[in-house]
């Protein structure tokens, strides 16, 4: 008997996919509990994997056809949640976006919709828990799970339920998505944020909820981690040159590494130079240090690396966006 109230609304849960044939199938059983008390299908979008993760998402489709697998030839994840609502979104009430390199609670989906119902907000965002495995990996979540890799972001460090203006993306009403036009699909990185802005500036409401929230897997090497923080760098100038919003004070800090890093080169001509950059690094590794005897956790110093690949990536990214926009203009 469906007496949730997940079950008296639709749903339609989006995977945006990518060759994760070591997470999908686990993923998928969870998932698929809920949909026992739920009125909800869940899509999984795949960019193209290479891997086996078709063929699993596809044997598990044929075991239960509330479980469909959808091609996104776009790849990125804003094309794959646009085009899994287009496609499946009609007759719903709302999407829920899971991430395929997660994990979440038993009750997840669920609670989002009660959420969702109980404060009639458009959009529910949740809190991040990094978590990792390896000894790279797990100095990384350490360091996103602070305020030296995070900034003090309430999404990464969960706070009690309240209106925000972002959070990680978790459930929307599909109303109100397709009334902003959905994800900006030049946008590979940083388009939560860029929906969000857009949703505030429409006049809906986007609640960031305490009563769940989801574990997420981080980078597992330097070159996967900075890669990926250029990306959210860039995304983040894209998003200032769209709408002219302006970033944190939080934001602005690590936008300066790039420049006292390229200013430390001066050193040949006045020592001084250097001095920012090593300021940067100094309070980094000392922070670092800080966590590892204040936490116990041996992994500070390490996540003081993580954290200035970070920063660095993230500033390289954003001054990257910022000279090739103003290169186009210039053409």
């Amino acid at each position: 008997m469906k007496s949730d109230v997940s079950a008296s609304v639709s749903s339609l849960i989006i995977i945006p996919c990518l060759n994760e044939e070591k997470h999908i199938e686990t993923l998928l059983a969870k998932l698929s509990l809920e949909l026992d008390d739920m009125n909800a299908r869940i899509v999984v979008a795949d960019g193209g994997s290479q891997d086996a993760t078709r063929a699993i998402v596809a044997r598990i489709s044929a075991e239960d056809p509330r479980i469909v697998l959808l091609d996104n030839p776009r790849r990125i994840q804003s094309a794959a949640v646009n085009l899994a609502v287009e496609t499946f979104g009609r007759d719903c009430d709302y999407l829920i976006r899971i991430d395929a390199h997660g994990d979440y609670p038993a009750d997840y989906c669920r609670r989002l919709v009660q959420e969702a119902v109980l404060t009639q907000a458009d959009s529910v965002v949740v809190a991040m828990e990094t978590v990792g495995f390896g000894p790279f990996q797990k100095a990384t979540a350490f360091a996103q799970n602070s305020k030296l890799g995070n900034g003090g972001s309430k999404h990464r460090e969960g706070a009690k339920g309240h209106w925000a203006n972002h959070g990680h993306h978790a459930l929307m009403r599909i109303a109100a998505f397709e009334s902003v036009g959905g994800y900006d699909e030049t946008f590979s990185h940083n388009e939560d944020a860029e929906l969000d802005y857009r949703l505030k500036k429409a006049g809906f409401g986007i609640w960031m909820t305490d009563k769940t929230r989801m574990i997420y897997y981080p980078r597992s090497s330097v070159s996967t981690l900075f890669r990926q923080y250029l990306g959210y760098g860039r995304g983040r100038a894209k998003n200032i040159l769209k709408h002219g919003s302006m970033p944190s004070i939080r934001q602005l800090l690590p936008l300066l590494v790039v420049p006292v890093f390229i200013g430390a080169f001066l050193a040949v001509l006045n020592w001084a130079a250097v001095i920012p950059f090593s300021l940067w690094a100094v309070a980094c590794v000392g922070y670092g240090f800080w966590m590892a005897i204040g936490q116990k956790n041996p992994y500070g110093p390490l996540a003081a690396l993580s954290a200035m690949v970070m920063h660095f990536a993230w500033s390289a990214g954003f001054w990257m966006e910022l000279l090739s926009f103003r290169g186009r203009k210039v053409s």
